[in-house]
């Protein structure tokens, strides 16, 4: 009977394991989605076979989402706002994943201003508002700075994936909401219910320390409590003084759209 008891505590780990990360692991859409050009890079800042991985990782994730995930480049030679370009963008092109002018989030890339803008319509507004777009430019930037652009836009599909799965109004960096952090409370709580289970599967214990101590001859010979000191330690805070982050804000199309925004310097 001893050697089955270690297949199943195995057993029991692994549904255990199973049952707990199944709501965390990602499902795939079970319908295939209509291939979309999702990708409009006019000032032309990628391969093809960037523009090809990037459109269909952008297709995989919008239909997941039900929200269009757009990535737009210009060289902006009218030299209008990253915003104004991005509502024109909306409002003459008519994107959205459910209908035109639907769902959609929309990353701008103005070249001649250096500036980028995510903006979130509909229910990519509710779930990217402002904030959470300030959050997407602000981890984007310095990508663009540095020219690392297919990585600067895949970050930006990723985010906008993850946040639209996030109820809104939360904190999309709190831990309790990183898939590692998940992982790791699965693992321990897994390997906590093993152990309970391995430890009473070969009986209890009856020995404990009254069972060979003296009472009538075990006494505390001496106690004593000496302070030593107290040490207060201070840490400078630094302010952050960068100017360059994420702002604007959203605001509404000439054609009666709303959205959220940010607009941040690369």
């Amino acid at each position: 009977m001893s050697k089955k008891r270690p297949v199943v505590v195995i057993a029991s780990l692994i549904v255990l394991l199973a049952t707990m990360l199944a709501p965390i692991l990602p499902i795939p859409s079970a319908s295939a989605a209509e291939n979309k050009n999702l990708i409009y890079d006019e000032a032309n800042l990628l391969s093809e076979q960037d523009r090809n991985e990037l459109n269909a990782l952008a297709n995989q994730y919008s239909a997941e989402r039900q929200t269009d995930l757009i990535i737009y480049t210009t060289n902006n030679e009218e030299q209008k706002s990253d915003e104004l370009l991005t509502e024109e963008f909306y409002d003459n092109r008519a994107p959205g994943y459910d209908k035109p002018h639907g769902n959609a989030i929309i990353l701008t890339m103005d070249m001649y201003h250096r500036k980028v803008y995510a903006a979130g319509f509909y229910k990519g507004e509710e779930y990217v508002d402002n904030s959470r777009a300030v959050k997407i430019t602000d981890k984007i930037y310095s990508d663009l700075s540095d020219g690392n652009y297919r990585i600067a836009f895949e970050k930006f599909l990723n985010l906008s994936y993850e946040y639209l799965d996030l109820k809104p109004g939360v904190n999309p960096d709190n831990i309790l909401f990183k898939t590692w952090f998940q992982l790791a409370v699965s693992v321990a709580i897994g390997g906590i219910v093993v152990g309970l289970m391995t430890y009473r599967s070969g009986g209890r214990v009856t020995v404990n320390r009254a069972t060979y101590e003296d009472s009538d001859n075990s006494h505390v010979i001496d106690r004593q409590d000496r302070y030593i000191r107290t040490t207060v330690t201070k840490t400078k805070i630094e302010k952050n003084n960068n100017n360059g982050g994420g702002g604007g804000g959203g605001g509404t199309t000439a054609g009666g759209h709303s959205h959220s925004g940010s607009s941040r310097s690369f």
